[in-house]
Protein backbone atom coordinates (compact mmCIF):
# COMPACT_ATOMS: atom_id res chain seq x y z
CA UNK A 1 0.00 0.00 0.00
CA UNK A 2 1.09 3.40 -0.76
CA UNK A 3 -0.39 6.95 0.20
CA UNK A 4 0.08 9.79 -1.97
CA UNK A 5 -0.79 12.85 -0.67
CA UNK A 6 -1.01 15.86 -3.40
CA UNK A 7 -1.16 19.57 -2.22
CA UNK A 8 -3.62 22.34 -3.06
CA UNK A 9 -0.81 24.27 -5.69
CA UNK A 10 -0.51 20.60 -7.74
CA UNK A 11 -4.19 20.56 -8.45
CA UNK A 12 -5.43 24.52 -8.87
CA UNK A 13 -6.23 24.26 -12.32
CA UNK A 14 -7.57 21.31 -15.00
CA UNK A 15 -4.02 20.91 -15.75
CA UNK A 16 -2.97 19.63 -12.25
CA UNK A 17 -5.92 17.07 -11.91
CA UNK A 18 -5.13 16.12 -15.24
CA UNK A 19 -1.46 15.09 -14.13
CA UNK A 20 -2.78 14.06 -10.94
CA UNK A 21 -4.55 11.26 -12.80
CA UNK A 22 -1.76 10.39 -14.86
CA UNK A 23 0.59 10.02 -11.55
CA UNK A 24 -2.45 7.39 -10.04
CA UNK A 25 -2.31 5.56 -13.47
CA UNK A 26 1.34 5.07 -13.40
CA UNK A 27 1.44 3.42 -9.80
CA UNK A 28 -1.67 1.84 -8.95
CA UNK A 29 -0.24 -1.64 -9.37
CA UNK A 30 -1.15 -2.06 -5.46
CA UNK A 31 -3.76 -0.06 -3.39
CA UNK A 32 -3.12 3.59 -3.18
CA UNK A 33 -4.73 6.11 -0.65
CA UNK A 34 -5.01 9.44 -2.75
CA UNK A 35 -5.03 12.15 0.27
CA UNK A 36 -5.90 15.70 -1.82
CA UNK A 37 -5.63 19.19 -0.17
CA UNK A 38 -7.77 21.84 -1.20
CA UNK A 39 -7.29 23.54 -4.17
CA UNK A 40 -5.22 26.72 -5.04
CA UNK A 41 -6.08 29.26 -2.52
CA UNK A 42 -9.36 28.18 -1.44
CA UNK A 43 -8.60 27.43 2.18
CA UNK A 44 -7.28 31.02 2.38
CA UNK A 45 -10.82 32.18 0.57
CA UNK A 46 -13.03 30.23 3.31
CA UNK A 47 -11.03 31.57 6.14
CA UNK A 48 -12.07 35.53 4.86
CA UNK A 49 -15.31 33.77 4.52
CA UNK A 50 -15.84 32.51 7.99
CA UNK A 51 -14.12 35.74 9.18
CA UNK A 52 -16.73 38.21 7.92
CA UNK A 53 -19.55 35.91 8.93
CA UNK A 54 -18.34 36.03 12.35
CA UNK A 55 -17.49 39.42 12.55
CA UNK A 56 -20.65 40.72 10.53
CA UNK A 57 -23.19 37.92 11.13
CA UNK A 58 -23.87 37.96 7.17
CA UNK A 59 -22.78 36.03 4.12
CA UNK A 60 -19.37 37.40 1.99
CA UNK A 61 -21.47 36.70 -1.32
CA UNK A 62 -18.01 38.06 -3.20
CA UNK A 63 -15.74 35.61 -1.68
CA UNK A 64 -18.61 33.11 -1.54
CA UNK A 65 -19.15 33.34 -5.33
CA UNK A 66 -15.44 33.26 -5.94
CA UNK A 67 -15.21 30.14 -3.83
CA UNK A 68 -17.81 28.27 -5.83
CA UNK A 69 -17.43 29.64 -9.46
CA UNK A 70 -13.81 28.78 -8.97
CA UNK A 71 -14.54 25.02 -8.65
CA UNK A 72 -17.20 25.25 -11.64
CA UNK A 73 -14.79 26.72 -13.85
CA UNK A 74 -12.09 24.34 -13.05
CA UNK A 75 -15.33 21.52 -13.33
CA UNK A 76 -16.43 22.90 -17.10
CA UNK A 77 -12.74 22.10 -18.57
CA UNK A 78 -13.12 18.55 -17.26
CA UNK A 79 -16.89 17.46 -17.23
CA UNK A 80 -19.64 17.88 -19.95
CA UNK A 81 -22.07 20.09 -18.44
CA UNK A 82 -24.43 17.41 -17.47
CA UNK A 83 -22.35 15.70 -15.70
CA UNK A 84 -23.47 14.88 -12.05
CA UNK A 85 -21.26 16.92 -10.04
CA UNK A 86 -22.33 20.33 -10.82
CA UNK A 87 -25.87 19.27 -8.84
CA UNK A 88 -23.62 17.93 -5.81
CA UNK A 89 -22.03 21.67 -6.08
CA UNK A 90 -25.17 23.68 -6.17
CA UNK A 91 -26.29 21.06 -2.85
CA UNK A 92 -22.65 22.08 -1.36
CA UNK A 93 -23.44 25.53 -1.97
CA UNK A 94 -26.96 25.29 -0.28
CA UNK A 95 -25.18 23.08 2.92
CA UNK A 96 -22.18 25.91 3.33
CA UNK A 97 -24.73 29.12 3.31
CA UNK A 98 -27.32 26.97 5.97
CA UNK A 99 -23.81 26.45 8.03
CA UNK A 100 -22.83 30.33 7.47
CA UNK A 101 -26.41 31.72 8.53
CA UNK A 102 -27.08 29.48 11.52
CA UNK A 103 -23.43 28.37 13.12
CA UNK A 104 -21.76 31.70 12.84
CA UNK A 105 -22.49 33.01 16.43
CA UNK A 106 -21.04 29.77 17.48
CA UNK A 107 -17.64 29.23 19.22
CA UNK A 108 -15.32 30.70 16.37
CA UNK A 109 -12.89 27.75 15.90
CA UNK A 110 -15.84 25.47 15.56
CA UNK A 111 -17.33 27.58 13.03
CA UNK A 112 -13.81 27.60 11.15
CA UNK A 113 -13.86 23.95 11.22
CA UNK A 114 -16.88 23.45 9.84
CA UNK A 115 -16.67 26.25 7.21
CA UNK A 116 -13.34 25.52 5.73
CA UNK A 117 -13.81 21.96 5.34
CA UNK A 118 -15.81 22.88 2.27
CA UNK A 119 -12.38 23.26 -0.03
CA UNK A 120 -11.22 19.61 0.77
CA UNK A 121 -14.94 18.41 0.19
CA UNK A 122 -15.01 20.04 -3.35
CA UNK A 123 -11.80 19.41 -4.22
CA UNK A 124 -11.75 15.46 -3.92
CA UNK A 125 -15.21 15.02 -5.44
CA UNK A 126 -13.56 16.79 -8.40
CA UNK A 127 -10.69 14.10 -8.88
CA UNK A 128 -12.84 11.08 -7.37
CA UNK A 129 -15.41 12.47 -10.81
CA UNK A 130 -12.15 12.56 -12.89
CA UNK A 131 -10.61 9.82 -12.14
CA UNK A 132 -13.88 7.23 -12.36
CA UNK A 133 -14.40 9.70 -16.17
CA UNK A 134 -10.76 8.16 -16.64
CA UNK A 135 -11.84 4.98 -16.30
CA UNK A 136 -10.17 4.58 -12.70
CA UNK A 137 -12.14 3.21 -10.46
CA UNK A 138 -12.14 4.46 -7.07
CA UNK A 139 -13.97 5.43 -3.59
CA UNK A 140 -14.67 7.97 -2.48
CA UNK A 141 -14.19 8.13 1.63
CA UNK A 142 -14.70 10.84 3.97
CA UNK A 143 -11.42 11.49 6.18
CA UNK A 144 -13.48 11.29 9.35
CA UNK A 145 -14.77 7.88 8.68
CA UNK A 146 -11.29 6.96 9.96
CA UNK A 147 -9.48 10.17 11.53
CA UNK A 148 -10.92 10.31 14.68
CA UNK A 149 -9.95 13.17 17.65
CA UNK A 150 -10.53 15.13 20.60
CA UNK A 151 -13.21 17.97 20.19
CA UNK A 152 -9.99 20.81 19.72
CA UNK A 153 -11.13 22.42 16.41
CA UNK A 154 -8.47 24.46 14.55
CA UNK A 155 -6.02 21.31 15.58
CA UNK A 156 -7.52 18.28 16.55
CA UNK A 157 -5.33 15.78 18.45
CA UNK A 158 -5.70 12.48 16.76
CA UNK A 159 -7.16 9.19 18.87
CA UNK A 160 -4.84 6.25 17.51
CA UNK A 161 -7.12 3.66 19.24
CA UNK A 162 -10.21 5.07 17.58
CA UNK A 163 -8.97 5.68 14.06
CA UNK A 164 -7.44 2.03 14.13
CA UNK A 165 -10.67 0.55 14.92
CA UNK A 166 -12.35 2.93 12.86
CA UNK A 167 -9.89 2.12 9.31
CA UNK A 168 -10.21 -1.74 10.21
CA UNK A 169 -13.75 -1.45 8.60
CA UNK A 170 -12.35 0.03 5.60
CA UNK A 171 -11.79 -2.76 2.85
CA UNK A 172 -8.72 -2.16 0.90
CA UNK A 173 -7.36 -4.57 -2.24
CA UNK A 174 -5.39 -4.58 -5.05
CA UNK A 175 -5.37 -2.30 -7.53
CA UNK A 176 -8.17 -0.13 -5.36
CA UNK A 177 -7.51 3.45 -5.65
CA UNK A 178 -9.48 5.42 -2.33
CA UNK A 179 -9.60 9.00 -2.50
CA UNK A 180 -10.04 11.04 0.87
CA UNK A 181 -9.50 14.75 2.05
CA UNK A 182 -6.32 15.86 3.98
CA UNK A 183 -6.60 18.57 6.63
CA UNK A 184 -9.80 17.11 7.81
CA UNK A 185 -10.92 14.53 11.01
CA UNK A 186 -14.01 13.82 12.75
CA UNK A 187 -15.06 14.78 16.63
CA UNK A 188 -16.84 12.41 19.17
CA UNK A 189 -19.77 14.57 18.93
CA UNK A 190 -19.42 13.80 15.02
CA UNK A 191 -18.49 16.81 13.85
CA UNK A 192 -15.75 18.22 11.59
CA UNK A 193 -12.29 19.00 13.06
CA UNK A 194 -8.49 20.13 11.35
CA UNK A 195 -5.54 19.03 12.09
CA UNK A 196 -3.81 22.40 11.55
CA UNK A 197 -2.89 24.69 8.79
CA UNK A 198 -1.35 21.83 6.23
CA UNK A 199 -2.25 19.23 7.84
CA UNK A 200 -2.91 17.24 4.91
CA UNK A 201 0.81 16.22 5.17
CA UNK A 202 -0.30 14.86 8.75
CA UNK A 203 -3.27 13.08 7.28
CA UNK A 204 -1.57 10.91 4.86
CA UNK A 205 1.07 9.95 7.53
CA UNK A 206 -1.60 8.97 10.15
CA UNK A 207 -3.03 6.77 7.39
CA UNK A 208 0.32 5.50 6.20
CA UNK A 209 0.77 4.32 10.38
CA UNK A 210 -2.52 2.97 10.89
CA UNK A 211 -2.79 1.05 7.72
CA UNK A 212 0.30 -0.18 8.01
CA UNK A 213 1.76 1.20 4.49
CA UNK A 214 5.00 0.62 2.56
CA UNK A 215 5.28 4.32 1.94
CA UNK A 216 4.50 7.91 1.82
CA UNK A 217 5.14 9.90 -0.97
CA UNK A 218 4.24 14.04 -0.89
CA UNK A 219 3.99 15.39 -4.42
CA UNK A 220 5.15 19.02 -4.64
CA UNK A 221 5.77 22.11 -7.43
CA UNK A 222 9.20 21.87 -5.90
CA UNK A 223 11.73 18.70 -7.12
CA UNK A 224 11.75 17.63 -3.57
CA UNK A 225 12.81 19.07 -0.02
CA UNK A 226 15.15 22.09 -0.62
CA UNK A 227 16.91 23.90 2.07
CA UNK A 228 15.40 26.65 1.82
CA UNK A 229 12.28 28.52 -0.12
CA UNK A 230 13.36 29.22 -3.55
CA UNK A 231 11.00 31.91 -3.93
CA UNK A 232 13.09 34.03 -1.29
CA UNK A 233 16.76 31.97 -1.42
CA UNK A 234 18.07 32.07 -5.20
CA UNK A 235 20.80 29.67 -4.18
CA UNK A 236 18.45 26.96 -2.84
CA UNK A 237 19.08 23.60 -3.45
CA UNK A 238 17.88 20.11 -3.00
CA UNK A 239 18.21 17.73 -0.12
CA UNK A 240 18.50 14.24 -1.55
CA UNK A 241 18.20 12.52 1.36
CA UNK A 242 18.04 13.50 5.70
CA UNK A 243 16.80 11.69 8.75
CA UNK A 244 13.72 12.04 10.48
CA UNK A 245 15.63 13.90 12.88
CA UNK A 246 16.94 16.19 10.92
CA UNK A 247 13.40 16.53 8.85
CA UNK A 248 11.57 17.14 12.34
CA UNK A 249 14.30 19.55 13.59
CA UNK A 250 13.47 21.40 9.99
CA UNK A 251 9.87 21.60 10.15
CA UNK A 252 9.43 22.24 13.98
CA UNK A 253 12.16 25.49 12.92
CA UNK A 254 9.23 26.18 10.42
CA UNK A 255 10.05 24.50 6.90
CA UNK A 256 6.77 24.88 5.06
CA UNK A 257 7.83 21.37 2.66
CA UNK A 258 6.72 19.35 5.49
CA UNK A 259 4.06 19.31 8.53
CA UNK A 260 5.94 19.25 11.87
CA UNK A 261 3.49 16.70 13.48
CA UNK A 262 3.89 14.41 9.98
CA UNK A 263 7.49 12.77 10.74
CA UNK A 264 6.90 11.23 14.19
CA UNK A 265 4.23 8.58 13.43
CA UNK A 266 6.67 7.68 10.50
CA UNK A 267 9.79 7.76 12.10
CA UNK A 268 7.94 5.74 14.66
CA UNK A 269 7.77 2.90 12.31
CA UNK A 270 10.19 3.23 10.13
CA UNK A 271 8.11 4.12 7.19
CA UNK A 272 9.63 6.19 4.26
CA UNK A 273 8.54 9.62 3.02
CA UNK A 274 9.56 10.59 -0.30
CA UNK A 275 8.94 14.56 -1.62
CA UNK A 276 8.76 14.12 -5.46
CA UNK A 277 8.21 16.29 -8.14
CA UNK A 278 4.57 16.67 -9.56
CA UNK A 279 5.71 18.12 -13.19
CA UNK A 280 9.00 16.28 -13.28
CA UNK A 281 7.87 12.20 -12.93
CA UNK A 282 11.64 11.54 -13.78
CA UNK A 283 12.76 13.64 -11.36
CA UNK A 284 14.86 11.70 -7.57
CA UNK A 285 13.68 13.73 -5.48
CA UNK A 286 14.21 13.72 -1.51
CA UNK A 287 14.09 10.81 0.69
CA UNK A 288 13.38 10.89 4.31
CA UNK A 289 14.28 7.85 6.21
CA UNK A 290 16.09 6.84 9.56
CA UNK A 291 19.64 7.80 7.73
CA UNK A 292 21.17 10.17 8.98
CA UNK A 293 24.41 9.85 7.08
CA UNK A 294 23.93 13.19 4.98
CA UNK A 295 22.82 15.50 7.41
CA UNK A 296 25.57 18.01 7.78
CA UNK A 297 26.34 18.41 4.41
CA UNK A 298 24.18 20.91 3.39
CA UNK A 299 23.27 23.92 5.53
CA UNK A 300 19.77 24.37 5.70
CA UNK A 301 17.63 28.47 6.13
CA UNK A 302 13.72 29.14 6.88
CA UNK A 303 12.55 32.33 7.10
CA UNK A 304 9.31 33.40 8.69
CA UNK A 305 7.85 36.93 7.59
CA UNK A 306 5.66 38.83 10.00
CA UNK A 307 6.42 38.07 13.33
CA UNK A 308 5.90 39.88 16.45
CA UNK A 309 8.39 40.13 19.51
CA UNK A 310 6.49 40.60 22.86
CA UNK A 311 8.60 41.20 26.19
CA UNK A 312 7.61 40.40 28.98
CA UNK A 313 8.11 42.05 32.76
CA UNK A 314 6.77 41.62 35.63
CA UNK A 315 5.42 44.96 37.11
CA UNK A 316 7.57 44.78 40.90
CA UNK A 317 10.70 44.40 38.76
CA UNK A 318 11.01 41.28 40.53
CA UNK A 319 12.80 38.82 38.71
CA UNK A 320 11.06 36.48 35.66
CA UNK A 321 11.38 32.83 37.87
CA UNK A 322 9.47 29.95 37.81
CA UNK A 323 6.02 31.24 38.91
CA UNK A 324 5.75 33.62 36.24
CA UNK A 325 6.48 31.53 33.43
CA UNK A 326 4.19 28.91 34.38
CA UNK A 327 1.33 31.73 34.30
CA UNK A 328 3.10 33.26 30.78
CA UNK A 329 3.03 29.90 29.26
CA UNK A 330 -0.29 29.42 30.76
CA UNK A 331 -1.42 32.57 28.81
CA UNK A 332 0.26 31.66 25.62
CA UNK A 333 -1.78 28.14 25.80
CA UNK A 334 -5.11 29.89 26.30
CA UNK A 335 -4.82 31.61 23.68
CA UNK A 336 -3.43 29.54 21.63
CA UNK A 337 -0.42 31.54 20.44
CA UNK A 338 2.63 28.99 19.30
CA UNK A 339 5.87 30.04 20.56
CA UNK A 340 8.83 30.28 17.82
CA UNK A 341 12.09 31.74 19.56
CA UNK A 342 11.81 32.55 23.74
CA UNK A 343 14.71 34.47 25.69
CA UNK A 344 14.93 34.79 29.15
CA UNK A 345 16.80 37.83 31.54
CA UNK A 346 16.58 38.45 35.20
CA UNK A 347 13.54 41.16 34.12
CA UNK A 348 12.34 40.13 31.05
CA UNK A 349 10.84 37.30 29.55
CA UNK A 350 10.78 37.54 25.23
CA UNK A 351 8.94 35.11 22.72
CA UNK A 352 8.78 35.87 19.53
CA UNK A 353 5.45 34.52 17.72
CA UNK A 354 2.99 34.93 14.68
CA UNK A 355 1.60 37.99 13.85
CA UNK A 356 -2.10 36.56 13.87
CA UNK A 357 -4.83 39.85 13.51
CA UNK A 358 -7.43 37.93 15.88
CA UNK A 359 -4.61 36.61 18.87
CA UNK A 360 -2.20 38.70 19.17
CA UNK A 361 -4.52 41.45 20.38
CA UNK A 362 -6.55 39.12 22.68
CA UNK A 363 -3.07 37.73 24.02
CA UNK A 364 -1.61 41.36 24.61
CA UNK A 365 -4.97 42.37 26.35
CA UNK A 366 -4.88 38.89 29.02
CA UNK A 367 -0.47 38.98 29.26
CA UNK A 368 -1.31 42.89 30.13
CA UNK A 369 -3.24 42.17 33.20
CA UNK A 370 -0.46 40.82 35.19
CA UNK A 371 2.59 42.33 32.98
CA UNK A 372 4.70 45.22 31.79
CA UNK A 373 4.22 43.93 27.87
CA UNK A 374 6.15 45.63 24.91
CA UNK A 375 6.40 44.40 21.70
CA UNK A 376 7.88 44.74 18.15
CA UNK A 377 6.01 43.64 14.60
CA UNK A 378 7.14 43.66 10.96
CA UNK A 379 10.32 41.67 12.27
CA UNK A 380 11.33 38.22 10.41
CA UNK A 381 12.93 34.91 12.33
CA UNK A 382 15.59 33.58 10.67
CA UNK A 383 16.89 29.87 11.77
CA UNK A 384 19.98 28.67 10.10
CA UNK A 385 20.90 24.95 10.64
CA UNK A 386 24.88 23.24 10.04
CA UNK A 387 25.69 26.77 9.84
CA UNK A 388 29.14 28.50 8.82
CA UNK A 389 29.88 31.73 9.78
CA UNK A 390 30.74 33.13 6.69
CA UNK A 391 26.80 32.17 5.44
CA UNK A 392 25.70 34.00 8.56
CA UNK A 393 27.20 37.02 7.78
CA UNK A 394 25.80 37.04 4.39
CA UNK A 395 22.37 36.15 5.54
CA UNK A 396 21.98 38.96 7.94
CA UNK A 397 23.89 41.68 6.22
CA UNK A 398 22.09 44.83 6.47
CA UNK A 399 19.77 43.48 9.36
CA UNK A 400 19.29 45.49 12.21
CA UNK A 401 19.23 42.07 14.87
CA UNK A 402 16.87 42.11 17.64
CA UNK A 403 18.08 38.64 19.08
CA UNK A 404 20.57 36.15 18.24
CA UNK A 405 20.40 32.38 19.54
CA UNK A 406 23.58 30.09 18.39
CA UNK A 407 23.79 26.56 19.44
CA UNK A 408 26.16 24.28 17.96
CA UNK A 409 24.18 23.20 15.00
CA UNK A 410 21.26 25.94 14.74
CA UNK A 411 21.64 29.51 14.74
CA UNK A 412 18.61 32.01 14.99
CA UNK A 413 17.89 35.82 14.35
CA UNK A 414 15.24 38.14 15.14
CA UNK A 415 15.67 41.01 13.02
CA UNK A 416 14.19 43.79 10.86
Amino acid sequence: MRVFKFGGASIKDAKGVKNLERIVKLHNDQSLIVVVSAMGKSTNLLETICDYSARNKVINEEALNLFMNFHISLAKELFDSDHSIFIEFNEYEKQLRKLLYEDSSKPFDFFYDQTVSYGEVLSTRIIHHYLQKQGLANHWLKAGDIIKTNSNYREGRVDWGKSKKAASKIQFSKNKVIVTQGFLGESDEGFVTTLGREGSDYTAAILAFILDADEVVIWKDVPGMLNADPRIFEDAIKLKEISFKEAIELSYYGATVIHPKTLQPLKEKNLPLFVKSFEDLAEEGSKISSNDAFDHEIASYILKENQVLISITPPDLTFVVEENLSHIFSVFAENKVKIHLMQNSALNFSVCVDNDARKIPILLEALGKSYKVRFNDKLSLLTVRHFTEELLDRLIEGKEVLVEQKTRNTARFVYR
